[in-house]
């Protein structure tokens, strides 16, 4: 069995930013996930670009840049976190899930599930940065899982010459709405608010919503719920929508799952764990947390990549047994990243 100091489960933006201070702290670790690196930037549709400037989703002192100085494309940042374990030449266990997390006599016990079989690790601390969006968030609705549903965007392209309707009304639908649109789709939209919220969509982005909406060439259905799909219409209450494609853009909950099994205490609805602030410090000692997890499952998102900076130095204080740095006024902007 192997050992080590720490062992970081996740490998997203925040947990390859941890992974790159303790290397260069010297801190003996190891790191997995379940997937790719990146893995649920991955998912976003092709060309997607961040909300963020470039800046605050920049890890590890790397800068990111981009060919036209504007605002980084989902391609783009792949290939930037793909970079930065290059150049620090990190060890990433990807594809090696880890399914148990037992107490030891000195530490905590991992068990991971790669191709090749069941494998266990020692580690005496613990850092979890499992992320907040690891599954789509269900309407539990007949149909929903029909072959023409999904959760999220594919390639613009797919949509051509389609009736698609979108569900929802934030950032994530309002984009697929108009590059679906843009793509030659007919496009109509869903949303259970009485009207689009300027706070929830991407300043450049709601002008042009606003205009198609205004104009009937998106067609949009305000205080609406979807109730049941069919293979060729959405049922919005008494209102049926022909739709050759459901677009059920109704954002993520978090998987809380390995937090439950090393112990951490979860609260509410949303499975917000405990930890504290100032070192990232569970309930249970050893266990710390990073990035977007600490949110649990976010229905107004407040926690992501660029606030999530500030937990990489807390936690190396804490495992180098310094004083934690102070809070800053970075730790929680105003907007979401992507």
């Amino acid at each position: 069995m192997i050992s080590t100091d720490v062992a970081i489960i996740g490998a997203g933006p925040i947990g390859l930013e941890l992974a790159v201070a303790l290397k260069c702290a010297g801190i003996e670790y190891l790191q997995f996930d379940a997937q790719q690196i990146g893995h649920t930037i991955s998912w976003f549709a092709p060309q997607t670009r961040f909300f963020s400037s470039n800046d605050r989703i920049a890890i590890a002192g790397v800068p990111l840049q981009t060919p036209d100085q504007g605002k980084c494309s989902r391609e783009q940042y792949l290939a930037y976190l793909r970079g930065v374990v290059e150049q620090f030449a990190l060890q990433v266990r990807t594809y090696e899930p880890v399914v148990a997390i037992d107490p030891a006599e000195t530490g905590l016990l991992l068990t991971t599930q790669p191709l090749a079989g069941p494998a266990r690790y020692g580690c005496q601390r613990l850092v979890l940065a499992t992320g907040g969006t690891a599954k789509p968030r269900l309407l539990n609705i007949p149909g929903e899982d029909l072959p023409h549903v999904s959760h999220r965007m594919g390639d613009p392209h797919d949509y051509f010459h389609r009736r698609v309707l979108v569900v929802g009304g934030k950032n994530s639908a309002v984009e697929a709405a108009l590059r679906c649109h843009n793509a030659g789709a007919i496009v109509s939209l869903s949303y259970r608010g009485d009207q689009l919220d300027p706070k929830s969509i991407k300043y450049w982005l709601l002008p042009e919503i606003t205009t198609l909406v205004k104009s009937g060439r998106i067609t949009a259905y305000f205080s609406t719920t979807p109730t049941r799909i069919t293979p060729t219409q959405v049922e919005l209450g008494e209102r049926a929508v022909a739709a050759d494609a459901v677009l059920l853009m109704t954002g993520y909950v978090a998987d809380m799952t390995l937090c439950r099994l090393a112990g951490v205490e979860l609260t509410g609805e949303r499975q917000t764990p405990t930890y504290n602030p100032r070192t990232m410090e569970t309930n249970i000692p050893g266990v710390y947390l990073a990035g977007t997890v600490i949110g649990g499952t976010q229905d107004r998102y407040r926690v992501f990549i660029e606030n999530g900076h500030t937990h990489i130095a807390r936690i190396l204080a804490a495992l180098t047994g310094k004083a934690p740095p102070a809070p800053t006024s970075r730790d929680v902007p105003a907007n979401p990243e992507s």
